[in-house]
């Protein structure tokens, strides 16, 4: 009987199994997913792994001492300064695969057995852009160009708050913890990311200069910013009763997404419970789609909308790299040509005619 799928047995295995023989060889095990179309690439690749070495698993070949690994440039690029975020699944992954053997096949089947649910933007991020840059550290112009995966940039966001909206929940948030409305003002009046505010050092902020110093970015890249001039009297009065390194004390917790929830509902006019229970889910709300990077979405939309600022300006902030990131907020700004709009008829009114005729 040539390899064929077994569907996942409720209370057994939760992934399909490959059973069956090829070319006299008796396979039967787990494809390691439940997604069939991850299983048979599987099942193809036994398939292939017994045509080519005439045994199945693959012999085990001890790589060159000489010849470098996936292993060994994966411990020089984080030895050298390199991100060890997401390196550690791909070590066991990979092992000490030759590096010539790392291929654009290698990466995406990789990324389809590591990540079988994952959207493409996670996959890119999490095993394409790693490979990558070890790679290119290792082998600098060497390094073989790569296809990122079709989807690797996700959908781009453009959501951004109204004045009203985003001043509705600042002032339930004041309420919930005065600290918490003012991390919340920084993000508005600054364009900063949550991970940047909530790493900004007291000693690095400076209100009699209007003026905080991020020491490093998303980007790595080191930059001053200019405090508004109703927030500069709260920063320095939270400054006075402060105590440690950090500007806020918050961290990256469920509490502290649970209280920019409870400042949501509330503005709404919804209840919400002060700790969060176990099973609890949020009810259906206007403001279901403000997150803490929306308060960097809506300070590009009002630096755009209201302070005037074109694409360029925008990225001299240096809030952003890349001019085409920037440029998303392009769209905020009515054209000149929306000025035609006046000219066209009126209901009830003359083309040409004013209410005063």
């Amino acid at each position: 009987m040539p390899l064929s799928l077994r569907p996942p047995r409720a209370g057994k295995t939760p992934n399909y199994e490959i059973r069956g023989t090829h070319l006299g060889f008796r396979v039967e095990t787990s494809s390691g997913t439940p997604k069939r179309s991850v299983a048979l690439k599987q099942l193809k690749r036994i398939e292939e792994c017994i045509e080519d070495h005439g045994q199945w698993p693959a012999p085990k070949s001890e790589p060159d001492p000489g010849e470098p690994t996936f292993l060994s440039a994966a411990i020089a690029y984080m030895r050298d300064g390199g991100s060890r975020r997401y390196v550690a699944p791909l070590i066991r992954h990979f092992g000490a695969r030759p590096l010539p053997e790392m291929t654009q096949k290698a990466l995406d089947e990789a990324a389809i057995e590591m990540l079988s649910t994952g959207a493409p933007d996670y996959r890119n991020r999490a095993v394409y852009t790693p490979v990558i840059a070890i790679l290119r550290h290792v082998l600098k112009d060497n390094c073989p160009p790569f296809r990122r995966p079709k989807g690797a940039k996700g959908r781009t966001k453009k959501d951004f708050m109204w004045p009203a909206d985003a001043f509705a929940i600042l002032t339930e948030a004041d309420k919930i913890d005065p600290e918490f409305g003012l991390y919340l003002r920084l993000l508005l009046y600054t364009g900063i990311r949550k991970s940047e505010g909530l790493q900004a050092l007291a000693a690095d902020t400076k209100p009699e200069e209007r003026a905080a110093w991020l020491r490093t970015s998303k980007n790595e890249d080191p930059r001053m910013l200019k405090l508004r001039e109703d927030i500069v009297g709260p920063l320095a009065k939270h400054l006075e009763s402060h105590t440690g390194d950090r500007l806020f004390k918050f961290n990256d917790g469920g509490h502290f997404k649970h209280m920019l929830m409870r400042a949501k509902l509330a503005a709404c006019g919804l209840p919400c419970p002060k700790r969060r229970p176990t099973g609890w889910k949020a009810p259906e709300h206007k403001y279901a789609f403000v997150g803490f990077h929306t308060f960097r979405h809506t300070w590009a939309t009002w630096m755009r909308r209201y302070g005037g600022a074109d694409v360029q300006g925008l990225t001299e902030t240096g809030n952003w790299r890349d001019p085409r990131s920037a440029a998303r907020y392009s769209h905020v700004v009515a054209r000149e040509e929306w000025d035609r709009v006046d000219n066209l008829p009126s209901m009830g009114i003359k083309r040409g005619m004013t209410g005063n005729d």
